[in-house]
């Protein structure tokens, strides 16, 4: 069962709802009066998940009318959740090779001062997106953030969705438990502003890349016509002598030929201007036992400790966080004044003085030209 499917069954179920699964990939539902109401379904119905249906099955996907739909039975309900989980957390073999192949700092050398057993916590973040342009998107987006070490999870993410969704948790802390300090609003929303982007741009990355093959075709023919029209126009006022009649309509026709296209132009760029809007969906504090290597950093002369946490459920060593963006791609870089960690676009040179820079000492602008800094992009 797939996990929207598993989250509708489990939705209707809360709402009183006899739920069955079926084949392929689908759920035969009895709907009480309220639950057919708030979805628009009959008392009896079959809702389908995958490529192919059940037999006389109603398709479920990620639309928008399928979404408010269920946001509308939640309600306020379940936006923010706090779960606490206790599985075991053994002792990390191995942390030496662990580090050489799962941290990548491409211009410094690392290394393991020790491992610690800790508890951490989580902040697992459900967006809502809406891509429009002459084509829709919908879509969720996830993003995980530790508050221990200020890592953003992506891959520990992906390998700890089984236990996201188990409300086998709890939400009372063992005794003598320590726990990492809540972030304050502006620094949580600092961060979140930045990690969205470039994830929500891989995300969509497909989508956009069909907007840009559909108007470069659309440009294509739109150029060709009117390049014939030209072209026309510019041999019949060639045939022309000077002084005659027609050169001056001839001219005013290749005028209005070029003021078409430029307007035809400026429809395609509103046709295919891409609007994307995205929305918070729900928190999951989830709070967990991990694994707490402490590593040092060496750049020249200077050195600097930094945290990361091995997660026992998803058995995953995270990242060290971009310092500049907190983009997903490795490798990380160390800069040369406070040894920030940062992507690569993080250290590229200055567009306009080709010195390279770190963005996350000098966020506004080049140190040596004052050239403004470009805003952070996917590396």
């Amino acid at each position: 069962m797939g996990p929207l499917q598993h989250f509708v069954a489990a939705l209707l179920e809360r709402e009183g709802a006899l739920v069955e699964a079926i084949d392929p990939d689908g759920l035969e539902v009895v709907a009480p009066p309220p639950l057919q109401r708030a979805l628009q379904l009959p008392e009896f119905s079959r809702l389908g998940f995958g490529t192919a249906l059940p037999e006389g099955g109603r398709r479920i996907g990620m639309e928008a009318d399928w979404l408010d739909r269920f946001g509308g039975l939640i309600g306020e309900r379940g936006h923010a959740i706090r779960r606490v989980l206790a599985p075991d957390n053994p002792a990390l073999a191995g942390a030496e090779r662990l580090i050489e192949h799962e941290v990548e700092l491409g211009n410094a050398p690392v290394r393991l001062l020790g491992v610690a057993p800790a508890w951490t916590r989580y902040l697992i973040l459900d967006f809502r997106f809406t891509a429009l342009s002459d084509e829709k998107r919908d879509g969720l987006l996830r993003l995980g953030i530790n508050l221990a070490t200020g890592a953003v999870l992506d891959q520990v993410l992906e390998r700890l969705a089984p236990w996201l969704g188990d409300e086998g948790g709890d939400s009372a802390l063992p005794g003598g438990v320590e726990l990492p300090p809540a972030w304050n609003r502006a620094r949580l929303l600092d961060m979140v502003g930045q990690a969205l982007r470039p994830r929500l741009e891989r995300q969509l990355a497909p989508f956009v890349g069909s907007l840009r093959r559909r108007l470069g075709r659309d440009q294509e023919r739109l150029h060709s016509y009117h390049d014939d029209l030209h072209r026309e126009a510019q041999a019949r006022l060639a045939g022309l002598p000077e002084g005659a009649d027609g050169r001056k309509r001839e001219l005013q026709r290749i005028e209005a030929i070029a003021r078409e296209y430029r307007a035809k132009l400026d429809d395609l760029s509103h046709k295919y201007a891409l609007r994307v809007a995205i929305e918070w969906v729900q928190t999951l504090e989830l709070v967990m036992p991990v694994q707490r290597l402490e590593l040092l950093v060496r750049r020249r002369k200077s050195e600097r400790t930094i945290r990361l946490d091995w997660n026992p459920l998803a058995r995953r060593l995270e990242q060290p966080p971009c310092e500049f963006s907190h983009a997903p791609d490795r490798p990380r870089l160390a800069c040369d004044e406070a040894l920030h960690l940062v992507s690569p676009p993080g250290l590229a040179p200055c567009s306009a003085c080709g010195k390279a820079y770190c963005r996350a000492c000098h966020r506004e602008r080049c140190p040596k030209c004052g050239h403004a800094a470009p805003p952070p992009r996917v590396g």
